[in-house]
């Protein structure tokens, strides 16, 4: 009998990874990379292979061409199977070598050293190195001195921009005549200029602005003028545009409110705004990027911003240039100068005409309209605005004043508390006074287009307020009911996002109240909901729910599996502008892959490098929970947004995110718990299994359509006396 034995597979080891290791005029080196082994073991195992002396003097390093960065215990895991490696000079002697090269090298090899700089500065471990043996000091003295030009003097900003990115040194070290060198490179324009320059420069100045103490924005503000800005906003290269819109946002955010309104008044004169629509905005066919996007929502978002003061003002009883303005309103309505104040008598009779012309004009309070005034929002904003309604558009203010004043039935409209709410709802449909969120991206160009743009919104939105109310044939008990069509026709117009405040009206034109009618019937429908309480129906909603929720799962996991595109965050939770990640789940469910991309590209797996292992994911953290939302500072950033993959792993801690929208944040946190075999608990989760339910049964229900559904099932009959009986069909 002969005997067989069974060869036991060997179990692989799961800390052990197969790599190539490559070093300068070297045979690469083949070998078995084990993660519990210390790094310094396995160079000196290198060294010792390639007869290499001094083993302490050299670091691995990534080698692919967007990861240079040097392999240190806490990023090893990053090492995969099949990585490419090479062996080189540690940081710390890369760092001496170019600190030797800046100090007493020729003037080829301090641009050399630069530029490696350049790169080297990126990776926080270099930086490190290169900061604690005074490297920075030196770059910014070598700036401060200006003997560098061109090329050499483009790598020294990049390399100081990526050093003090990493969060290592504080802004405030800079002094007054650093500022001053970097606002030179802004302010000459008489020179052509390496574009690189002007970029970091924008950026530099930028950051000094936001992330320093007062005292440094007073020298940035006074060192670099707002036409030198717009100067720029007419160059060819967009990254120098968006840069300097990003400086204007944050020389904004930190003004005063008198030097905001002034700075805002520069920006949308007829000049500026001229060079924004044409060299920026409409010059870009596919429209302007993400980060452009970002950078003129803020500025809009500031500049109307503006109004939150007038907004939250009520009327003073004392303030006569406010009870000019309203006796103006009746002037320029009626065409009237006013009557005699020769006696008391006379006085009363104007008095009485008064009030017959502003209870025609439509004020709550027609004996003192300055009672209309007094509630915030939008306090003096309405009246400001009717007022240049009146004074821009006589003809359309009369002939909307005149046409209800003189109408004898109830259906007038009353143009002062109309104007009043409608300024209320603009304020709050354009978020007037709300800081700006991080993500957003939703501006108007439209904006871009007048002196004075939500004073011209109004207006716009009072005629069609005016004809609305016409064609719902409106009395005053159906306030809320007009304007609630009113805001659908606006918040639909702006959704289109016209170039120009024509392009709105011709909008709000095609958006009539039938038209609006006609669209929320068909949303009615389509979102109906089978609210039935019938057993029945809840029975069979019991028994299909979880076919509905292994849907929406897929549906989840599918998400992730084509992949998301996630705005960078540093480790602090501030926004790295510009910097985008993708992050994909493998068709098998088992692995994340990730790494950079830019703002319009969608790589594929292959070409993301970095993977995650779904088994390392010990849990899912979302909010003010999340270790890059712990440290803010009292800086208001969009935690609600934000999730993070807490791993089983020492060297990586977590892996962090913070999505574009609540419906990305929704579908990956579910997608998510799901993969680790907990409950999808999203708002988005409840709406989908809603919806889905009630089209199920819907279709289920399609032969029982007409026949009524009892509450309960109808009771059952009582057991015949005998069962003696049969059905002859003789």
């Amino acid at each position: 009998m002969n005997t067989k034995f069974l060869k036991m597979p060997v179990m692989k080891d799961s800390n052990i990874v197969k790599i190539a290791v490559q070093m300068s005029e070297k045979v690469p080196q083949l070998i078995e990379f084990n993660q519990r082994q210390p790094l310094t073991a396995i160079i000196q195992e290198l060294c010792s292979g390639w007869g290499v002396s001094d083993p302490d003097q050299y670091a691995l390093q990534f080698s692919e061409t967007n990861d240079e960065n040097y392999i240190t215990e806490k990023n090893r895991n990053e090492i995969k199977n099949g990585s490419v490696l090479k062996l080189t000079f540690s940081p710390s002697t890369t760092a001496h070598d170019i600190l030797q090269k800046l100090n007493s090298g020729t003037v080829e090899d301090k641009s050399v050293a630069f530029e490696k700089l350049s790169n080297l500065s990126r990776d926080v471990t270099f930086a490190l190195e290169f900061i604690n043996k005074q490297g920075l000091a030196l770059i910014i003295s070598s700036i401060e001195g200006g003997k560098s030009k061109g090329n050499m003097l483009a790598h020294s900003l990049i390399s100081f921009m990526e050093l003090m990115d990493h969060g290592i040194v504080s802004w405030d070290i800079l002094e007054p005549h650093f500022i001053n060198k970097i606002a030179s490179y802004v302010n000459n324009q008489s020179i052509a200029q390496d574009p690189r320059i002007i970029q970091i420069s924008l950026s530099i100045l930028e950051n000094i602005v936001l992330n320093s103490s007062s005292g440094k924005y007073a020298l940035v503000e006074k060192e670099v003028t707002y036409p030198n800005l717009v100067m720029h906003l007419q160059s060819s290269n967009q990254v120098i545009q968006q840069n300097a819109i990003a400086l204007i946002n944050a020389l904004l955010l930190k003004a005063d409110f008198a030097k905001r309104k002034s700075v805002a008044a520069t920006l949308y004169s007829k000049q500026v705004r001229s060079v924004i629509l044409s060299n920026v905005i409409q010059s870009s066919p596919g429209g302007v990027g993400a980060e452009m996007a970002h950078q003129f929502y803020v500025l809009e978002t500031l500049t109307l911003g503006l109004l939150e003061q007038r907004m939250h003002t009520k009327m003073d009883p004392q303030d006569q240039d406010a009870h000019d303005k309203i006796k103006e309103l009746r002037r320029i309505a009626f065409d009237t100068d006013g009557y005699g104040t020769g006696g008391d008598g006379s006085a009363r009779r104007q008095l009485g005409v008064f009030a017959k012309d502003y209870k025609k004009l439509g004020f709550k309070y027609d004996i003192n309209p300055a009672l209309d005034f007094t509630e915030t929002p939008p306090g003096m904003l309405a009246l400001d605005c009717m007022v240049y309604f009146a004074r821009n558009h006589p003809c359309d203010y009369t002939k909307v004043v005149l046409e209800n004043s003189c109408r004898a039935d109830e259906h007038e409209c009353p143009f002062g508390r109309t104007s009043v709410e409608l300024c209320k709802l603009l304020c709050e449909v354009l978020h007037i006074g709300e800081p700006p969120s991080e993500q957003g991206q939703n501006f108007h160009p439209m904006f871009f287009t007048h002196d004075h743009p939500f004073e011209e919104f109004f207006c716009l939105c009072i005629v069609l307020l005016n004809k609305t109310w016409k064609e719902m044939r409106a009395t005053t008990e159906d306030f809320v009911k007009v304007f609630s069509v009113v805001k659908e026709q606006i918040t639909r117009a702006l959704a289109c996002q016209p170039a120009s405040l024509d392009k709105f009206k011709t909008k709000l034109q095609i958006l009539t109240y039938s038209e609006i009618t006609n669209l929320w019937q068909q949303e009615r429908t389509s979102r109906e909901e089978w609210e039935s309480h019938a057993r029945p129906i809840v029975e069979l909603k019991e028994q299909i729910t979880p076919e509905i929720m292994e849907l929406i799962q897929q549906q989840r996991l599918g998400f992730m599996v084509e992949g998301t595109r996630f705005t960078k965050y540093s480790q602090r939770g501030q926004r790295i502008k510009d910097k985008f990640w993708y992050v994909r789940l493998s068709p098998n469910y088992k692995m994340f892959h990730y790494g950079e991309c830019d703002e319009k590209s969608v790589p594929a797996i292959e070409e993301l490098p970095n993977k995650l292992a779904v088994v390392d994911i010990k849990a899912l953290v979302t909010g003010k929970e999340c270790p890059h939302m712990k440290d803010q500072r009292g800086r208001k950033t969009t935690h609600q947004l934000a999730f993070s993959l807490m791993l089983d792993s020492v060297e990586l801690a977590s892996l962090d995110f913070v999505a574009a929208d609540e419906e990305i944040f929704d579908y990956w946190t579910d997608g998510i718990n799901a993969l680790l075999g907990n409950k999808m608990l999203s708002k988005k989760t409840e709406n989908d299994l809603e919806t889905l339910l009630s089209m199920d049964i819907k279709l289920r229900l399609l032969d029982a359509e007409g026949v009524d559904i009892p509450q309960d099932p109808p009771p059952v009959p009582p057991n015949p006396p005998n069962y003696d009986f049969c059905y002859d069909s003789k």
